[in-house]
């Protein structure tokens, strides 16, 4: 980083891996936790969906914001005191939202939150480069993709264990205790260098305004479109537009800008950009997933909450195994692309499986191995992605710092894309389906007839109406899950297709 970094003794390598390890995992465990507990939360604020998606609108915009200035603050902190400060804005909006008892409070802890844990992710990445080129880079990047898998798979069980132990603010205690452990670590090992003057990167009060408006925007146009759409359609398509707009002008700026805060014009390579775009294919289909999934086991099978969250554990821990499987294949085979086909396959498969499911199904027999395969799709689209995007980066300290930074960015934008068209979609769907389903919810109907005087019992006609009235809603939303599932089969089998016949990852 021109000054910025020194590369850390091999004494100090394993306190190195640990902190990679820890930043990395932290992220990952708190956004699931975060993703899997939002009932239960919404509950202990007495905040409404609605509320709920005003405050992870407040984290991305801010998160995205924070991102943009990572590599300006590194230049002038050093690397341990950057840790240092992010850690402790963390932990802070950590204990604020942990104590929370209202909408407000929670907002502005996510907030604090998202000021210090947003560069967590980067951070770990372009710490591993502290370690001299060697065999011993590749110990930071499994240590890196280790926590990745570790951090998603302990996410639900964790959340269901403390919101079933009547303890919920776990959620924000637990990644608060890991974070403070790699700042400790950081403290006694991480370098203090600086960059030199003249080679730092500029900033302005107007630019970070323009990102963090730009952000929101865009942001609010897309989460809200999964509340709003069908009533507010324009509004959300012109605040989409306009958060667009700023984006593209930043970027322009900041292309043309001798000593720019995101060096946008080292990135236009056909690499990194394929790279870009799979990564932010990965982050859609994340953050749908995570809204159909426990949709699709609490609304239509019923499963109680404490044992999703195990069988999601349990099912994600397949990522860890694909990730060594994928290692060691690799050593003797490093081409790519087999690890796409694979990773994409094991997507269909999750897909199918899911798209196959009733009423009756099995959390073990029948959801446990299709959750498994997500995991394995994410790890090795991911990972692959990662080794094989920033090849063209690896000797531009600059422009790789930058690159991470992005992609990270582009993570935010994804995930929301992926929530908000996935319950935009869940909601058209199931009107739809309860839609039909309820012309033969009618007396006079030989079907419903019959089903209502089998559930009725002596002057219980009402309540069996009611038990049909629940079958129903429970028929209409495994149906409009179905419907995602089948249509995620297709994606996933194109993506296949295309990720075998590619040019650009061979």
């Amino acid at each position: 980083m021109n000054g910025a970094q020194s590369p850390v003794a091999a004494p100090r390598l394993g306190g190195l891996l640990a902190i990679v390890f820890l930043l990395n995992g932290t992220e990952f465990l708190q956004s699931g936790m975060i993703a899997f507990g939002a009932g239960a939360i919404m509950g202990q604020i007495n905040a409404s969906p609605d509320d709920f998606v005003i405050a992870v609108i407040a984290y991305a915009a801010v998160a995205i914001t924070a991102l943009s200035v990572q590599y300006w603050l590194v230049e002038r902190l050093g690397w341990r005191a950057y840790v240092q400060w992010s850690v402790a804005l963390f932990v802070a909006g950590g204990v604020i939202c942990a104590t929370s008892d209202s909408f407000g409070q929670f907002l502005l802890g996510r907030c604090v939150m998202a000021l210090g844990g947003a560069g967590f992710m980067t951070a770990a990445r372009l710490l591993i480069n502290l370690i001299p080129p060697s065999p011993a880079r590749m110990k930071g990047i499994a240590a890196f993709a280790s926590a990745l898998a570790v951090g998603n798979a302990l996410a639900p069980w964790v959340a269901a264990s403390g919101v079933d132990a009547d303890h919920w603010e776990v959620i924000f205690i637990v990644p608060a205790g890991l974070a403070i452990l790699a700042a400790v670590i950081a403290t006694r090992i991480l370098p203090q260098t600086l960059a030199p003057d003249e080679n730092r990167s500029q900033a302005s009060p107007l630019l970070m305004v323009a990102i963090l408006l730009a952000s929101m925007l865009a942001l609010y146009g897309l989460q809200r479109a999964a509340f709003d759409f069908y009533d507010d359609a324009v509004p959300l398509l012109l605040c989409l537009a306009a958060g667009m707009a700023i984006g593209a002008a930043v970027l322009v700026h900041q292309r043309s800008h001798a000593r720019p805060l995101l060096a946008v014009r080292r990135l236009g390579q056909p690499r990194y950009l394929a790279g870009l775009g799979l990564f932010a294919f990965c982050y859609v289909i994340l953050g749908a997933n995570n809204t159909m999934l426990p949709a699709l086991l609490q609304r239509a099978l019923g499963a109680p909450f404490t044992a999703i969250g195990e069988v999601q554990s349990l099912g994600l821990l397949s990522a860890l195994l694909a990730f060594f499987a994928m290692i060691t294949v690799m050593k003797k085979s490093p081409s790519p692309r087999k690890f796409y086909v694979v990773g994409f396959g094991s997507l269909l498969y999750f897909a199918w499986q899911l798209s196959r499911l009733n009423t009756g199904a099995d959390l073990v027999r029948d959801v446990l191995p299709a959750i498994a395969g997500f995991g394995v799709f994410l790890i090795l689209v991911q990972a692959t992605t990662a080794i094989h995007s920033f090849t063209g980066l690896q000797t531009d300290a600059v422009g790789f710092s930058h690159g991470q930074m992005i992609k990270n960015m582009m993570s935010q934008v994804g995930i929301a894309i992926g929530i908000a068209g996935a319950t935009l979609g869940l909601q058209w769907r199931t009107a739809e389906h309860s839609t039909v389903l309820a012309q033969r919810f009618v007396n006079g109907d030989p079907v419903f007839t019959a089903l209502r005087d089998q559930l009725a019992v002596p002057g219980g006609v009402q309540l069996a109406t009611a038990q049909l009235g629940q079958m129903l809603n429970q028929q209409a939303a495994l149906l409009a899950g179905i419907d995602y599932f089948s249509l995620l089969m297709v994606v996933a089998a194109v993506s296949a297709v295309v990720m075998m016949t590619q040019r650009i990852f061979r």
